[in-house]
C-alpha cells in the first residue's frame, strides 16, 4: 500500500512538473511573441508586469507576481477543499512562476514567431496541454482554477460566468492600455484553450448509459464498482423476442466509459449499451472528493 501511495505521489509530482515546464514554455514563446494576455492569474500577472514596465519603468519577475495572487484563493482552497491538492496546485504555480522567470536565458530567444493569430492558437493548445497535466495529477494550475474549484464544489454551481467576468475584466484593461487587436487575439487564445481542454480532459462531462440486459444485478455491481455511482432499473418487453429485459439507468463521468463499457461487456456480451452525452445535470451526483 506504502509502494502505490509513492508511486502515486511520484506521478502527481512529475504530471505537475510537466505541466508547469509547458505552461511556462508557453508563456515564453507562443504568449510574450503574440504580444496576448490569457485568461486568468496568468493573464493578470503578465498585465501587471507590462504595465510596471511600460509606466514605471520597472521590471518586476513573474513569479512573485503570480504567487503572491494565488495567495487568498489557496488559502481558501487550503480550508475548505483539500490540503494535498492545494498543496500540489501550489507547487503548480511555483514551478511555473520560477521555470517562467529562468527558461528565457536558456533556450527561449531561439524561437521567433511573427503571427499572432498562430500564436494565440498553438499557444492555446499548449495552454490546454499544461492545465490538462495538472487536473490529471488531481491538481490545478492555481488562478482562478482555485475560485472555479471552489464554487464547483461548495456550492454546486459552474463558475465560468465568475471566471468569464474577470477575464472580460483583465481583456478590457489590456485593449485600453495598450491595443485592442491583442485583446482580440487574446481571447482567441483563451477559446482554443477552452476547445481543447474539453477534448484533454473529460472528468467534468458526464454521460447517461441505458443498458439493456438479462444480468441486472451483475451490471449493476460492475457499474458501483467501476464508478461508486448509482443505477435505476426499468422492466420491460424485447418486442422482437416478446422477451422481459431489464433497463439499467445510469449517469457517469465521461472519462469512465470506456472503461465501464468493457467490464459490462465481460459480464453480459449480449447486453445492448446506448451512451447519450448529459448536457445538464440537477440532483445529487458523487464527485471525487478533493484530498
Amino acid at each position: 500500500m506504502r509502494t502505490e501511495t509513492l508511486w502515486y505521489n511520484l506521478k502527481r509530482f512529475v504530471l505537475i512538473f510537466l505541466g508547469s515546464l509547458l505552461m511556462a514554455v508557453n508563456i515564453n514563446t507562443f504568449v510574450n511573441a503574440g504580444g496576448l494576455i490569457p485568461g486568468g492569474f496568468t493573464g493578470l500577472t503578465l498585465l501587471i508586469q507590462e504595465i510596471c514596465q511600460r509606466y514605471g519603468g520597472v521590471f518586476v519577475p513573474f513569479g512573485p507576481i503570480l504567487v503572491l495572487l494565488n495567495t487568498v484563493p489557496a488559502a481558501v482552497c487550503f480550508r475548505f477543499i483539500g490540503k494535498k491538492f492545494t498543496l500540489y496546485s501550489c507547487l503548480a504555480v511555483v514551478l511555473t512562476g520560477i521555470l517562467t522567470d529562468f527558461l528565457p536565458s536558456m533556450f527561449i530567444d531561439f524561437i521567433q514567431l511573427h503571427d499572432t493569430l498562430l500564436s494565440a492558437v498553438f499557444g492555446g493548445i499548449l495552454n490546454a496541454a499544461a492545465i490538462t497535466c495538472c487536473l490529471h495529477a488531481d491538481a490545478t494550475s492555481g488562478g482562478t482554477d482555485f475560485i472555479a474549484v471552489f464554487i464547483s464544489e461548495r456550492y454546486r454551481k459552474n463558475s465560468w460566468n465568475y471566471i468569464f467576468a474577470g477575464n472580460l475584466v483583465i481583456l478590457t484593461i489590456a485593449a485600453s492600455l495598450f491595443s485592442l487587436d491583442k485583446a482580440l487575439y487574446s481571447i482567441i487564445f483563451q477559446f482554443t484553450t477552452t476547445m481543447a481542454l474539453s477534448r484533454f480532459y473529460r472528468s467534468y462531462a458526464q454521460v447517461t448509459l441505458f443498458i439493456i440486459t438479462n444480468m441486472p444485478d451483475e451490471v449493476y455491481h460492475v457499474i458501483r464498482e467501476k464508478t461508486n455511482h448509482d443505477a435505476t432499473s426499468f422492466s420491460g418487453i424485447g418486442r422482437y423476442k416478446m422477451a422481459e429485459r431489464i433497463l439499467l439507468y445510469s449517469v457517469v463521468a465521461a472519462n469512465q466509459v470506456n472503461g465501464v463499457i468493457a467490464a459490462i461487456k465481460k459480464v453480459d456480451p449480449a447486453c445492448f449499451i446506448n451512451v447519450v452525452k448529459t448536457e445538464a445535470l440537477n440532483g445529487r451526483f458523487y464527485l471525487k472528493p478533493k484530498d
